[in-house]
């Protein structure tokens, strides 16, 4: 079973995110505050589960959390300010929806702090309260390898970013059946390669990754 937390005396925070490797839609990251007593033998990283056990969960996670959040990245932003710290936004904009707010955060991964200074891009129907944002900055945090793995609040945060982010993908699907993200949800699979060089890149897709095998670069 996953430990219940890093810090008993700390009102402690899990985050995680979905979709980084992924050539098309967003990088998802969800953020989630259990209870101190708060058990769940089920709960596990997401990689580790079914889909059925993963949506499962989802009900469990939301009904039984103090509280959750998810930040979502659009692929016009991740090719602005690229994927890692795309994924640290995300996060970001996942933490600040908890309430009350977290004095300690676990994040999986090694990092959450941007690589570069970089301003906020926003597109015209997101908001973000900047001032807000940059102070979750400041929360004392610890970055964990393979967290989702080893504490019950990431193992959360990555069911509810992954099973968002796939609810997301099976909705471009049936907008645009001809990549069948419902099937590869965005991933390099050889299948979505071969439909874009087919039909060519939509909105959707990350332009500033290697989206065919023979690109040598991508000129915005």
């Amino acid at each position: 079973m996953l430990l219940p937390y890093l810090h008993s005396e700390f009102t402690e925070a899990g985050c995680d995110e979905a979709g980084r490797g992924c050539l098309a839609g967003p990088v998802y990251a969800a953020a989630v505050l259990f209870p101190k007593d708060f058990r769940n033998e089920m709960l596990n990283d997401s990689k580790c589960l079914n889909e059925k056990k993963r949506y499962a969960l989802r009900e469990i996670i939301e009904r039984e959390a103090i509280s959750w959040g998810l930040g979502i990245v659009e692929a016009a932003e991740i090719d602005k300010i690229n994927i890692l710290n795309a994924s640290i936004l995300a996060m970001h904009r996942a933490i600040i929806q908890l309430k009350p707010e977290p004095e300690f955060l676990i994040i999986d991964g090694n990092c959450f702090r941007y690589i570069n200074q970089l301003p906020l891009f926003k597109l015209p129907h997101q908001k973000v309260e900047e001032k807000r944002f940059e102070h979750y900055k400041e929360i004392p945090s610890k970055c964990i390898i393979k967290g989702d793995g080893k504490y019950l609040s990431i193992a959360a945060a990555s069911i509810l970013a992954k099973t968002y982010r796939d609810d997301y993908m099976n909705i471009l699907y049936e907008q645009d059946p001809r990549y069948n993200w419902k099937s590869n949800k965005g991933y390099p699979t050889i299948e979505h390669r071969a439909a874009i060089h087919k039909f060519g890149q939509t909105e959707h897709h990350r332009k500033s990754f290697k989206l065919l095998d023979n690109q040598l670069s991508i000129k915005f």
